[in-house]
């Protein structure tokens, strides 16, 4: 079966990001299909590669960046909720005029019409937070 994914909760207030992330792993390893994962409202967060964690705690953005290495799988960040909240790809930096940026290259920020086409593409879509 087909699945995409909507993350809105930020990966270390809310369980949405790490429910999330573990329903998609189980997903894989079962033979199921992800056609994207959309990051909206705080759940852009995880893309945040400055996100440094205690060694004893899950590095949430850093096991969607290996979800992605080890099944290609799509990680969208909704663009204006990730400008909102700081999340700049280096594009999105220099056009705001910032002198860093700090997204992760397993992601991808876009507009709603990647969420879209993932309610058309996908079998089930799933979303986590509210």
């Amino acid at each position: 079966m087909n699945y995409s994914l909507v993350v809105l909760g930020a990966p270390y207030s809310t369980a949405s990001a790490t429910t999330a992330l573990n329903f998609a792993k189980a997903l894989l390893s079962s033979g199921h299909h992800i056609f994207r994962v959309f990051f909206y409202h705080d759940g852009v967060h995880s893309a945040n590669k400055l996100t440094t964690t205690p060694q004893d705690e899950i590095n949430i953005p850093q096991q969607w960046q290996a979800l992605k290495e080890e099944y290609n799988v799509d990680l969208v960040v909704c663009i204006a909720a990730g400008v909102k909240r700081g999340i700049l790809d280096s594009s999105e930096a220099e056009r705001h005029e910032k002198n860093c940026s700090n997204m992760s290259n397993a992601f991808e920020l876009s507009g709603l019409g990647q969420l879209v086409e993932a309610t058309e593409q996908s079998d089930r879509v799933v979303t986590f937070g509210c």
